[in-house]
């Protein structure tokens, strides 16, 4: 019997596990219907610059975050500050 409760208790705790955990269908920081993730193996998936094009959208944006946000991922620093 205490075998039998260990097993329910064990489901119940992985089903809510994986209810509760936040899983995402698309990739790493690419909005919803942006071009690039999986989809496009032949080439290095890029994202789009600005907020906009982010899947979790930041609280604050700067100008200063557009700027680096659109010079990544080339090695000269934006020249806005």
């Amino acid at each position: 019997m205490g075998l039998i409760r260990l097993g329910v208790l064990g489901a119940l705790g992985y089903a809510g596990y994986k209810y509760f955990t936040n899983k995402h269908d698309e990739p790493a920081a690419f909005a919803k219907g942006e071009p690039g993730g999986m989809s496009n193996s032949a080439t290095t998936p890029v994202r789009n610059a600005g907020a906009s094009s982010m899947r979790d959208k930041p609280d604050s944006w700067s100008k200063t975050d557009q700027a680096m946000d659109e010079s990544f991922p080339a090695s000269d620093p934006p020249a806005t500050y």
